[in-house]
């Protein structure tokens, strides 16, 4: 084999490779985390539960000291005032440290979240099949920003599809673990302590 045939069949392997391994992003969708660059992230065609598509995460280095996700950012405005429940379905092989979906709700000139909930108190780890997870949390009417997606911490992969907004009552409980309702109540509840 000749140097530029040597050459070339190196330039079409790793052509070969990137376009194996590269996904492509959804629109509307970005990259963000404090690895991102150890991640591939985007579109796996055919890939979701219905033989249609899916967004993935996958670590592109065998050690990963930190998190990649995809995500994306809304107007809470019609949600104000109201509980929700985001939900979606995930997958996963060969998590190593944890994965999951998260929602935050932001609120302008504030570093700190109104309410946050990345599911690393229930993660995804290992090997999974594909199943529905859930966030419920309040947005209150000062709400500026809905920030959501997927996460991965360390290395391996998952894959996540179907997500959801939906309105849910207050008798769906949040899933932040130990911390009170964001939501003012309606009314004046329980003045005389008996619940």
């Amino acid at each position: 084999m000749t140097a530029r045939n040597k050459v070339l069949f190196s330039l079409g392997f790793v052509l070969v490779l990137f376009a194996f391994y590269s996904f492509e992003l959804p629109e509307h969708w970005f990259i963000a985390g404090s690895e991102p660059k150890s991640y591939d992230m985007g579109i796996d065609k055919g890939a979701g539960q219905d033989g249609k598509n899916a967004a993935t995460i996958k670590s592109n280095t065998s050690k990963v000291k930190g998190f990649g996700t995809l995500m994306q950012n809304c107007s809470p405005e019609s949600f104000l005032g109201k509980r929700i429940r985001m939900s979606g379905f995930m997958k996963s092989i060969d998590v190593d440290d944890k994965a999951g979906l998260w929602l935050r709700v932001d609120q302008a000139n504030s570093e700190k979240p109104l309410a946050f909930d990345n599911m690393l108190s229930r993660p995804v780890t290992g090997t999974t099949a594909w199943k529905n997870y859930e966030i419920v949390l309040d947005v209150p009417s000062n709400a500026t920003n809905l920030a959501y997606g997927a996460l991965l911490v360390g290395t391996g992969q998952i894959w996540f599809d179907k997500l959801k907004f939906e309105i849910v009552d207050q008798s769906v409980p949040t899933t932040v673990m130990g911390k009170a309702d964001r939501m003012p109540l309606p009314k004046p509840l329980n003045l005389d302590f008996d619940n």
